[in-house]
């Protein structure tokens, strides 16, 4: 799944990334979690994202941070 967690397409919200399969932004995620809400709250908010795609977008994220940081 992890080479299928997002999606851009231009005919879908504009082309903002999406959970795949969703319309649902990714940005919306990091936004609950800034505003220091759960996973489980982003989860019911947004019912047809899967926590597998949810955590796979928080592990893509940490994963470039340390690539950026670790080039610096």
């Amino acid at each position: 799944m992890k080479n299928k967690v997002i999606e851009i397409n231009p005919k879908k919200v504009s082309g903002t990334p999406v959970f795949a399969g969703t319309r649902v932004p990714i940005k919306n995620l990091f936004d609950y979690l800034e505003g220091g809400e759960s996973i489980e709250d982003f989860l019911e908010g947004f019912p047809p994202v899967t926590r597998e795609q949810a955590v796979t977008v928080l592990e893509m994220a940490e994963k470039s941070l340390i690539r950026e940081v670790g080039a610096n």
